[in-house]
């Protein structure tokens, strides 16, 4: 058993913290809002994702877990201290290193004995150095000689099936200066690997590992929609092209799904970091610079095809959306394409009704506090709470999450409820087809 603190209770910090208390180590997570901490305490998870509640609740009932506003607390009573604060992006698209450069401060203020000091938030190349140096800044003007390791381990979970991810990864990266610091994380992870490899490797390949790893997925998304677009000129189906190049084991058949572009936190976010990053060395990241371009040019493309079937003018039409979340099985919407789509229709002058079955609190907050349209939003948005009655009197179905519900509906109601049978899909969940027998006037990415 491992004492461990993990600062941060974000989407990585939570999950991290709750999967190493099931593994039976003793964790404390440590968080500036006392609101989300008490909220914690009893039980109850601040973000959606399967299963994480009931962990929650089975390792604060066992007193493996514990949740506290205390940093002191936290750093003297842990062996080993994970950073999993947030990095939003700066204006010119770097990551702001501001809170995890002030955890290190804290840590380095309460540190009474030999710490692993881990990054665990996705950050630059070299940003371990930058803590690192923080560290030693403060043990130097404290006047102590404390021992220490800082390690960088990056996260590859997805949301929606983090807890797996977490118990059952398929790789876990670290960086490491020296061997004592990596036996100990060996340690911890041995549990977790289940024959898989655990990479000892030095903290900047580790950390480049984490952008160069969703930068290539990244970069799988917007290739697949650059073909999918050359499909509907020439009369392709882009399902079949995928099927056809992803049994190639040199491609695989993972990532290759056409759709209105990949959004959440962290492509977007660690394309243009990465992009800054070459930026700031003098390398020109020509390739990752046309990833970013394609994938705005693809959310735009499919706003155009349901403008396109309207004449040109959305004015007056009331369109429903099905998704807000940027993808199945949880609750962010951070850069989903759904919120561009319904943006895109509130200046043209249409009404959209959205629903959600678990991210549309997350996009009342946004549309009411973040989006540029807050005023157009606040008298032509409106979320329901049932996914048939929102396309009541509906001049088409927009469909931008691919959440389960929607791939077996009753097709019937549907037509029902909308004013015609129109539906724009963005996620390629049905059949065109079958749509076309139905009765649907059916459009979708790639595919005629």
């Amino acid at each position: 058993m491992v004492k461990i603190s993990v600062f941060g209770t974000g989407y990585v910090g939570l999950v991290t913290g709750v999967c190493f208390a099931d593994m039976g180590h003793e964790v404390t997570c440590v968080d500036i809002d006392s609101s989300k901490v008490e909220l914690l305490k009893s039980g109850k998870s601040p973000i959606y994702e399967p299963g994480l509640d009931e962990m929650l609740t089975t390792n604060i009932k066992a007193s493996r877990l514990n949740f506290t506003t205390q940093a002191q607390e936290a750093v003297q009573n842990s062996e080993v201290v994970f950073i999993a604060v947030g990095t939003p992006p700066q204006e010119d698209g770097s990551a702001d290193l501001q809170y995890v450069l002030k955890v290190a401060e804290d840590i380095a203020t309460h540190m009474n004995d030999y710490k692993v000091i881990v990054t665990k938030s996705t950050v630059p190349v070299g940003t371990w150095k930058k803590v690192k140096t923080k560290v030693e800044e403060v043990l130097k003007k404290r006047g102590v000689n404390v021992e220490f390791d800082i390690c960088s381990n990056p996260e590859f979970l997805r949301e929606g099936s983090a807890i797996e991810d977490s118990l059952k990864p398929n790789r876990v990266v670290v960086g490491v200066e020296t061997a004592k610091a990596g036996n100990i994380m060996r340690e911890m992870y041995e549990p977790f690997l289940n024959g898989n490899p655990l990479l000892l490797m030095d903290p900047f390949s580790s950390e480049m590992t984490k952008y160069a790893a969703n930068s290539m997925l990244a970069a799988r998304i917007s290739l697949m929609n650059e073909f999918s677009r050359v499909c509907e000129q020439v009369g392709a189906d882009i399902e079949w092209v995928r099927r056809g190049i992803g049994a190639d084991h040199r491609i695989g058949p993972h990532f290759l799904y056409a759709g209105v572009g990949y959004g959440g936190s962290c492509f977007p976010k660690d394309v243009r970091a990465l992009i800054q990053t070459g930026d700031e060395l003098g390398e020109d990241l020509k390739i990752l610079k046309a990833v970013a371009t394609t994938n705005n040019l693809q959310q735009n493309n499919f706003f155009k095809k349901v403008k396109a079937y309207f004449e040109g003018s959305l004015k007056g039409r009331k369109i429903a959306v099905w998704g807000a979340a940027f993808k199945p099985g949880t609750d962010d919407i951070r850069e989903a394409p759904a919120l561009t789509m319904i943006e895109s229709i509130l200046k043209e002058g249409g009404e959209v009704t959205c629903f959600d079955p678990v991210a549309a609190e997350s996009a009342k907050k946004y549309f009411a506090t973040h989006s540029p349209v807050k005023a157009e939003a606040a008298k032509h948005l409106h979320f329901i709470a049932d996914q048939y009655d929102v396309m009541k009197e509906a001049d088409a179905l927009v469909i931008m999450t691919e959440w389960k519900s929607f791939r077996e509906p009753v097709f019937n109601k549907m037509k029902e409820n909308l004013k015609k049978p129109v539906i724009f899909d963005g996620r390629n969940i049905y059949a065109p087809k079958k749509m076309k027998e139905r009765g649907f006037t059916y459009t979708s990415i790639g595919r005629n």
